[in-house]
C-alpha cells in the first residue's frame, strides 16, 4: 500500500522538477501507470514520476535517494516478476520516453530507454534494418537488452546486448554518464547481463544489421502422438542448422485463440515459431528439414514483413494475464526430459498456459565467453514453464503446476537460469542466474550503486 509520509509541500515541489507529471494515489493516470504485463502483479507506489528526459530521471533518482524511498525503475512493464514497481515508494516511469532515431548511413539506433521491440522494429525496418529484439512487439527494449537478450535473430546475431555500442546511465549519485567500450568498460560488462544493478540507462545505441522488409517467417503444429520424436527431432536440427534459422517450440493446448479448428481444442499440441535472418530461398532450403519431418496439422509457413513476424505472439503474451513462470537452462533434449514434459503437459491447466523452447547456441556462443555478464553463452537452450490464467482463484493450481513440473525437470537441467524469467519469489536463484560472474558484479555493485539504491530487481545486494 502507498503509505509513505510525504509532506505534501515536499511532492510538490519534487514536480516542478519534472516535465513529466507525477502521480500520486487518486491522481487520473495512476492506476494505469501502476500497471503492469503480469496481471498478478498490484503494488501501491506512494509516487509514480513519468519521465520525460534524462533531466527528469536525474531528479527522480535523487529524490529517492535523499528522502531514502524504495525505488523501482519502470520501462516496458514486460517482466514477469513485476519489478518494475514497488510498493510504498517512488517509481520512476521511463514509458513516455520512447524514441528511437535510427542512423541508416552508420546502421545504428538511439533508442530511449521507454520503447519497445514494436517501436525499435518500425523505425529500423523503414530502412531494411533490425536487431536481435525478443519474441513479441510489446517487450521492452531496456529490460529485455539489459537482462541479456535473447530472439529469433540472436543466433545470427548475438544477444540483443551483444549489439551495444554504448549507453547513458544515471548513476545512484544522479550522475549522467556513457558507458561503451572505451568509457567505464567494466560498467559497460556489467550492464550487458547484470539488469537493472548499476544505475537507470535513458538510452541505447545499437548496432543494426540488414534484414527484410520481408523474412521467411515458419509455423508448424503437430498432434500429440508425434510430439516425442518431433522434440527430439527438433534438437538434431537445431545442432546442425545455420546461425540464420532462428526457431523455439512450444507445448500448448488447442484453442480458439490459436485460429485452430474445433476438433483441436483442449489438445495437447507442439508449435514451432522460426524465421530465417536472410535470403527467403536460403530460409525454405535450411528449414526444409523440419518441415518435412512427420506429418504436421498445419505448415503456415509464408513469406511476411519482419514487423508481422514479430507481432505473431502479441495475442498469446497479451496484457491482463496472471503469469508465473519457473525456468533453468539445458544441454540436449533427452529422453528423460521429453518423457517429462510429456508427463506434465497432458492435462496443460489453461488454454493459454504453454511450456516453451529457446534454442541458443550460433553467434550467442561465438561470442567470447566473458564479453558480458550474461554467463549462459554454452548453453543449448532454456526451457520455460509458463502458466497464463485469469482467475485469482486459481493462481495455487497454476503456481504449483509450474512448480512440480519445473522440479521433475531438475535431473536432466545445467546449471544457470535466465535473469529476466525468474520470478518474483525467486530471490534465492539470483546467483545461480549470474553464476561465476556473481562475484564480479558484486564489485561492481559495491563501486556504483553501494547502498543498493537500485535493488527492487533480480538483485544483487
Amino acid at each position: 500500500m502507498a503509505t509513505t509520509n510525504l509532506e505534501q509541500t515536499t511532492v510538490d515541489s519534487f514536480a516542478k522538477q519534472l516535465r513529466g507529471q507525477v502521480l500520486q494515489l487518486g491522481n487520473d493516470g495512476y492506476d494505469e501507470a501502476r500497471s503492469v504485463w503480469n496481471a498478478m502483479i498490484d503494488k501501491e507506489p506512494a509516487l509514480i514520476a513519468r519521465c520525460t528526459g534524462t533531466a527528469d530521471v536525474v531528479a527522480a533518482v535523487d529524490f529517492a535517494r535523499d528522502l531514502d524511498l524504495r525505488l523501482a525503475i519502470k520501462g516496458g512493464g514486460h517482466n514477469v516478476a513485476g519489478t518494475a514497481l514497488c510498493d510504498d515508494g517512488l517509481v520512476v516511469d521511463l514509458s513516455p520516453m520512447d524514441a528511437v532515431r535510427v542512423d541508416p548511413d552508420t546502421r545504428t539506433a538511439r533508442v530511449q530507454a521507454g520503447a519497445t521491440i514494436g517501436d525499435l522494429d518500425h523505425e529500423t525496418q523503414a530502412f531494411g534494418l533490425a536487431t536481435t529484439g525478443g519474441i513479441m512487439s510489446e517487450t521492452g527494449v531496456a529490460g529485455l537488452t539489459l537482462g541479456g537478450g535473447l530472439g529469433y535473430l540472436a543466433r545470427k546475431y548475438g544477444l540483443a546486448h551483444d549489439n551495444l555500442r554504448s549507453m547513458d546511465v544515471v548513476t545512484a549519485e544522479g550522475e549522467l554518464v556513457t558507458a561503451s567500450a572505451k568509457e567505464h568498460p567494466e560498467l559497460f560488462w556489467g550492464l550487458r547481463g547484470g539488469a537493472g544493478n548499476f544505475g537507470v540507462v535513458t538510452s541505447f545505441e545499437f548496432e543494426l544489421h540488414e534484414l527484410g522488409p520481408e523474412t521467411l517467417t515458419v509455423r508448424l503444429i503437430y498432434p500429440p502422438d508425434q510430439i516425442p520424436e518431433t522434440l527430439q527431432f527438433y534438437d538434431e536440427f537445431m545442432r546442425e542448422a545455420p546461425n540464420e534459422v532462428g526457431c523455439y517450440a512450444a507445448i500448448l493446448e488447442g484453442s480458439p485463440e490459436y485460429g485452430l479448428p474445433e476438433e483441436l481444442h483442449g489438445v495437447t499440441l507442439l508449435a514451432f515459431r522460426g524465421l530465417y535472418a536472410g535470403d527467403v530461398s536460403a530460409g525454405r532450403e535450411a528449414f526444409q528439414p523440419l518441415r518435412e519431418f512427420g506429418d504436421p496439422i498445419d505448415d503456415m509457413t509464408q513469406r511476411i514483413p519482419y514487423t508481422e513476424h514479430q507481432q505473431q505472439a502479441d495475442d498469446l503474451y497479451c496484457e491482463g494475464h496472471r503469469n508465473y513462470w519457473k525456468s533453468n537452462f539445458y544441454d540436449e533434449i533427452s529422453e528423460g526430459l521429453v518423457e517429462t514434459v510429456i508427463e506434465y503437459t497432458a492435462s496443460i491447466p489453461s488454454p493459454y498456459s504453454t511450456v516453451f523452447f529457446e534454442w541458443m547456441g550460433g553467434a550467442i556462443a561465438e561470442r567470447g565467453h566473458d564479453a558480458t555478464a550474461f554467463p549462459h553463452r554454452d548453453r543449448a537452450f532454456a526451457f520455460t514453464v509458463a502458466p497464463k490464467w485469469t482467475d485469482p482463484e486459481r493462481d495455487e493450481e497454476h503456481i504449483s503446476w509450474a512448480r512440480e513440473f519445473h522440479e521433475a525437470l531438475e535431473p536432466y537441467a545445467a546449471d544457470g537460469v535466465y535473469v529476466n524469467y525468474l520470478s518474483d519469489d525467486e530471490t534465492d536463484r539470483v546467483s545461480e542466474a549470474y553464476g561465476e560472474r556473481y562475484d564480479r558484479l558484486h564489485a561492481l555493485k559495491r563501486e556504483w550503486d553501494p547502498d543498493n539504491l537500485f535493488r527492487t530487481n533480480q538483485n544483487i545486494t
